[in-house]
């Protein structure tokens, strides 16, 4: 998904944004089926790979068209629904899947995309009006404005980094052979792109006068540690419910709900906010200064922390996140052209999924090696045990005599997975305060 997000924000800058959004819908839909049939896990990972490719633009897909149809000014609002819609999303998507696995099949997990992209594309095809965009250009000339020569280091690079993050500290060690040479691929890759984006000017994925630009190269940065901070506690928080709390999967979702209620509330009131002020920096800034006191407080867990402490401090974490966590692409929207619109909100959309997959990976190192220091001093017990063991299944590989130390050793061991995550919303300051302060309602031509 990552890999294909910048190519695809090309893709949208210089053909109909109505169509090339029709046809991801369409590839995504593939994919689903694939998955949803498939009989090996080869024709599984090659069905996961189309609807990767199809997700990687419906995000920045959604707000190329909204940027086309809605007046800038008016747009916070539909931007803080557009947050909601995905933290809702991101929330029930694990809940619903969880339940069509234990009581139908883990393929209606897939399947269920079908009916719901039917009925959004019969939407775009029927109802999205767009002015169509007409290219006088050959397709040698097409061809070549999509950066093949970029894309052709940006994917494989992007590809190896991604494999080693998944594969290190887990399935090998850091210091072996293949994940040295798949940050060394990386590395050569991303020099080479980098090399190209410069060389070629403005024909290529990301030009560089777009990066350049004060706000965007902010808000990417912003962007980056969102993503990382934000994947870490979805991915790690329904872990603590689970080992320290024994929620079960289900159960550890709508523990969760905290988070995603005021997240969304935050959303709403900051798109609103931004509508009628007209700077979209103010709620940046607070975004920065109160997910780190949420963050901080999850530090302080324990395995007697009761439902009023850890209720309230997603509250406060959540309230933080939803607050800013739209306003970056906002700023892209409002400091580039139209026309640069797409690339600089692929750009965002991209950095928080590079942040997510790195700092999740950062997580886990930070999780396994604290697991095993600490359960090293415990006489005659296997440290492997645990970390091999999902979450839920931590009691049936734990003598119940070590029970109370093993959850006290993983609660510290969670704890500083959230000190990353505190670490990265700390971060976010630097992008907010770079931003600059324009205002939406002064430009009315938009």
């Amino acid at each position: 998904m990552a890999a294909f997000m910048l190519l695809i924000g090309r893709v949208y800058t210089f053909y109909s944004p109505k169509w090339v959004f029709f046809g991801i819908i369409v590839i995504f839909e593939i994919g689903s089926v694939i998955c949803g049939a498939a009989p090996t896990s080869k024709a599984f990972i090659v069905g996961r790979a189309i609807s990767g490719f199809g997700a990687a633009g419906m995000m920045n897909g959604a707000i190329v068209i909204m940027v086309n149809v809605i007046p800038l000014a008016k747009r916070p609002v539909y931007q803080g629904i557009f947050g909601s819609v995905f933290a809702i999303a991101s929330v029930a998507g694990p809940l619903l899947g969880g339940a069509f696995t234990q009581k139908v099949s883990w393929r209606w997990c897939f399947y269920i995309n079908l009916p719901i992209g039917a009925v959004t594309l019969a939407i775009v095809a029927l109802v999205l009006k767009l002015p169509e965009q007409k290219t006088q250009k050959s397709l040698k000339e097409q061809f070549m404005q999509l950066d093949p020569i970029g894309t052709a280091f940006f994917l494989p690079g992007v590809i190896c980094l991604l494999l080693a993050l998944q594969w290190g500290g887990s399935t090998y060690a850091w210091n072996n052979g293949r994940i040295i040479a798949l940050l060394v691929i990386f590395g050569v890759c991303l020099c080479a792109f980098v090399t190209v984006q410069v060389w070629l000017g403005d024909m290529v994925t990301v030009p560089p006068r777009i990066i350049k630009q004060r706000s965007i190269a902010a808000a990417v940065w912003f962007s980056l540690c969102v993503g990382g901070l934000m994947l870490a506690v979805v991915y790690f928080l329904p872990i603590w419910f689970q080992v320290i709390k024994d929620a079960t999967p289900v159960h550890s979702g709508i523990m969760n709900l905290p988070t995603l209620l005021s997240l969304v509330v935050a959303s709403m009131l900051s798109g609103i906010f931004v509508k009628k002020v007209g700077y979209y920096t103010p709620p940046l800034i607070a975004c920065s200064v109160i997910m780190p006191i949420g963050l901080g407080l999850f530090t302080t867990f324990t395995p007697e922390t009761g439902h009023a402490k850890w209720i309230g401090y997603q509250v406060i974490f959540g309230l933080g996140l939803g607050l800013g966590m739209q306003q970056a692409s906002m700023a892209a929207q409002t400091v580039l052209p139209n026309k640069d619109v797409p690339t600089g909100v692929s750009l965002n959309f991209f950095a928080q999924q590079v942040g997510g997959t790195v700092f999740v990976s950062v997580g886990e190192n930070v999780l396994v090696n604290k697991l095993v220091s600490g359960l090293a001093d415990i006489p005659n017990f296997d440290p492997g045990a645990v970390v091999n063991t999902g979450a839920t299944e931590i009691k049936s590989v734990v003598p119940p005599q070590f029970l109370g130390v093993v959850k006290a050793v993983y609660n510290h061991a969670l704890t500083e997975v959230f000190v990353v995550a505190l670490v990265l919303s700390c971060l976010t300051i630097f992008g907010a305060l770079a931003i600059e302060w324009r205002n939406i309602k002064a430009q009315k031509d938009r």
